[in-house]
């Protein structure tokens, strides 16, 4: 077996020719670490830690103002704030743990932390939404009388506590999955805070207090849609899905448009982590001595047209091919 590793333009190793190796295969290995660069993470954790400590302390001022209310508006609202701070915790945690090393048993590093916190997020505001909902409806049935002054003012404290919070992470929401479920967090949180107002200004002009469960069951409504987006997309990469901006039939069209190639099989396309997609191949050519060439062409399109810059192409003559293919079937 002829072997090529290579990263950019660099090769470790010179092809020996197709006579001396008449099963032989070339394997590649191509990748570029240009997608989070330390300095966007320091930024990353920095701004965590800051809307953490914000959710944090206003988290508490809800869950007094609710008490003081009698607001399920407000205490729903409290309640996702606390989902949010243990949320935010564990995104701040994951992105630091992603930044160690790769290990000799992590030999991809810790990177899917950071799709296990997307989806546990995603789980806990799903959750909480259930919860809002069944008490909502119980509000339905019991009316309870709702201080609609204090409700307001918390609210409106809440609602500008989250304007700052979504602003900090607004500049770094599309860097990865994680900080997309901590950015969602915040939203819910705000539109949390304007249902709340709302209802608190119905119960002070108009005396509804319906308008408290009402607006909750609103509020969760959108949280479980956002929700369910974010843990559908982490579930995909656990599961090795093919990311959902690419195309494995396009991928795979292009390259067996490259000329010399003759096959290809076991294409795999996968998410490491957000920003990160892996893709390996094999791939049969008609004419090994043209097997650098080939590889060249395939790494070049694969990260110029799909941006597919981490990839591991297996090169193989026909008659290799067909040895593998005989074993299969057998």
């Amino acid at each position: 077996m002829v072997s090529m590793e290579s990263s950019g333009q660099t090769s470790s190793s010179q092809a020996s020719g197709a006579g001396g190796h008449r099963h032989g295969d070339h394997h590649a290995h191509h990748h570029h670490h240009h997608h989070h660069p330390d300095v966007t993470r320091g930024d990353s954790r920095r701004v965590l830690l800051l809307v953490l400590l914000l959710t944090g302390i206003w988290m508490a001022a809800e869950v007094v103002g609710g008490y003081l209310a009698n607001s399920l508006a407000l205490i729903s609202d409290a309640g996702h704030m606390f989902s949010d701070a243990a949320a935010l915790a564990l995104s701040w945690l994951a992105i630091v743990f992603a930044a160690r090393p790769a290990t000799v048993r992590k030999t991809y590093g810790f990177h899917r932390l950071e799709i296990l916190a997307a989806l546990i997020n995603g789980m806990t505001l799903i959750a909480l939404s259930i919860f809002i909902v069944v008490e909502a409806f119980h509000r339905f049935r019991v009316e309870e009388a709702v201080r609609g002054n204090i409700l307001m003012a918390v609210s409106l404290g809440g609602l500008l506590v989250n304007l700052v919070a979504a602003w900090l992470l607004s500049r770094h929401h599309k860097e990865s999955l994680n900080l997309r479920g901590a950015f969602l967090h915040v939203l819910g949180d705000l539109l949390g805070s304007v249902a709340a107002l709302i209802a608190g200004g119905l119960i002070v002009w108009k005396g509804w207090y319906w308008a408290d469960p009402l607006f909750s069951l609103l509020i969760s409504g959108l949280i479980v849609l956002n929700s369910w987006r974010l843990v559908a997309e982490a579930v995909n990469i656990l599961l090795e899905g093919t990311p959902s901006h690419i195309s494995a039939i396009a991928v795979e069209q292009a390259l067996r448009e490259i000329p010399g190639v003759q096959g290809l099989h076991d294409l795999h396309i996968w998410t490491i982590t957000s920003g990160r997609y892996a893709v390996t191949a094999h791939v049969v050519v008609s004419e090994p001595r043209e097997s650098r060439r080939i590889l060249r062409e395939m790494q070049s399109l694969l990260a110029g047209k799909f941006g597919l810059t981490h990839s591991t192409i297996q090169i193989e003559d026909p008659t290799f091919a067909t040895v593998v293919d005989f074993q299969k079937r057998s």
